[in-house]
């Protein structure tokens, strides 16, 4: 189960390493605003500084989803347990946010919440398996 919740954790965490990516390193570039539904370089601009914050958020969810998983790995599984469930459960929940955002999202949420989601069920699972 260690291994499975590893693979799924650094899934997660992969995809909101590439958010912060593009959110916070690479926002102003057309390929990047036009993937997130901006429509112009001068929206890009506007938002620039909003994406950039966001894109942090992002990053600081995939450490913890990541070291939370290490530590599981480790042994330390009470705190790894816990950091890993709660930066992916808020992975996750953002997905939901995504989603009732407005229409045409279920794609970005999908992609954002997948292997956070296989990730909590995996998690939950170890702790039902131990028991």
């Amino acid at each position: 189960m260690t291994i499975l919740i590893t693979i799924a954790a650094t899934l997660s965490a992969a995809i909101h390493v590439l958010i912060f990516y593009w959110e916070s390193l690479a926002w102003t570039r057309p390929a990047v605003w036009k993937r997130f539904g901006l429509l112009s370089a001068e929206d890009a601009e506007t938002t620039k500084v909003f994406a950039y914050n966001q894109g942090f958020y992002n990053l600081f969810l995939a450490i913890g989803a990541l070291i939370g998983s290490i530590l599981y790995g480790l042994g330390a599984t009470d705190a790894g347990f816990a950091l890993g469930l709660f930066s992916v459960s808020c992975m996750f929940a953002a997905a939901i946010v995504l989603l009732t955002s407005g229409p045409g999202r279920l794609r970005a949420a999908a992609v954002q919440g997948v292997f956070p989601l296989l990730t909590i069920v995996l998690y939950i699972a170890s702790r039902v398996t131990e028991s």
